[in-house]
């Protein structure tokens, strides 16, 4: 299995389909506001290098920064993805905190300049149930009503296209085949629907990059389903290709799981070995050092810490080693 967190096949797959900029281009055109979306040049938007996501908001998190002409100017577009489950009524502010990192960054690639590009930031939520939360900053300001007319010019203020995709029915998605399938796996993921014909729609499967297709099919595998509903599933594809390739992934996944499993197991035993070990020379073992031993999990580190336990003269000699 892969090394990355939890949260990295939600990366992964947003990454891989919306990188691409015709994907984000096509799927994006449909959710600016009309006179907006036909001022910007989508055929020549470009994706920028960087992350701008708080490093605690990355397992929650993953974003993505275009650039596109507009009239003689240029344009920034920031699509952030939200696969968190509760609403955070927080956006706005990390946005805005983001959107600042944005301008940074381009004053350091651009001591020319005298102005800064717009930002238009996006937020994409995988969510399964609708968010209440308003898409304006300045919603988190407490203001006194008696004074918003003097305060307005005073206080920074924007708002942030919200697209739910608990709002959004999987036959009304609209985009290129990778990012039409990508948002369905996404919205499926949340409403336990993976299995459906939604997702399994082979007019897509056909169209989209098989690179894109290994990480649709692994992210599937990744959740909560049932593997024999799977397989089944699977064996109704009419497609060769696209069948044989989800039952290669299928296998390859599941064989990684044992392989998990036995490294796992492996390493269980070598801690309680450590523990065990302690127990039979020095008696009690103190909660803090059990749990710095359950916390290694590196199997060499472990065996040497089992030669410690066996040799050290004392549990503070041993504590030396970890």
């Amino acid at each position: 299995m892969s090394e990355d967190p939890l949260h990295q096949p939600h990366d992964k797959l947003f990454k891989s389909a919306f990188g691409d900029p015709a994907t984000a281009a096509e799927f994006l055109r449909w959710e600016i506001p009309s006179a907006l979306s036909s001022a910007i040049d989508w055929d020549r938007l470009r994706l920028e290098p960087g992350a701008f996501v708080d490093s605690h908001y990355r397992q929650s998190e993953s974003d993505l920064l275009f650039s596109a002409p507009t009239g003689e100017s240029e344009c920034l577009v920031y699509l952030l993805f939200e696969h968190q489950l509760a609403p955070d009524p927080w956006i706005a502010l990390r946005l805005l905190r983001y959107q600042v990192r944005i301008w940074e960054t381009w004053r350091k690639n651009h001591p020319e300049t005298g102005s800064l590009p717009v930002i238009l930031p996006v937020v994409l939520a995988q969510n399964a149930a609708v968010w209440k939360i308003s898409p304006q900053f300045s919603s988190l300001l407490d203001i006194p009503a008696s004074l918003v007319g003097d305060l307005e010019p005073l206080i920074p203020d924007f708002t942030y296209r919200l697209i739910q995709l608990a709002e959004i029915p999987f036959d009304a998605i609209r985009g290129t085949p990778a990012g039409i399938l990508t948002l369905r796996v996404m919205k499926a993921e949340r409403l336990e629907k993976l299995l459906e014909d939604h997702v399994w729609d082979e007019s897509l499967f056909l169209h989209v990059p098989r690179e894109v297709i290994e990480l649709l099919i692994r992210y599937i595998l990744n959740a909560d389903i049932d593997k024999t509903a799977f397989d089944r599933r699977v064996s109704e594809i009419s497609s060769t290709e696209i069948r044989s390739t989800a039952m290669t992934l299928a296998q390859q996944y599941r064989q990684e799981g044992h392989q998990e499993g036995r490294q796992e197991g492996r390493l269980g035993s070598l801690q309680e070995n450590v523990i065990a070990a302690l127990e039979i020379r020095f008696g009690e073992i103190p909660q803090g050092m059990r749990e710095a031993i359950a916390g290694i999990t590196a199997e060499s580190s472990l065996r040497m810490l089992l030669r410690a336990a066996i040799q050290s003269s004392s549990l503070e000699d041993f504590s030396r080693s970890l």
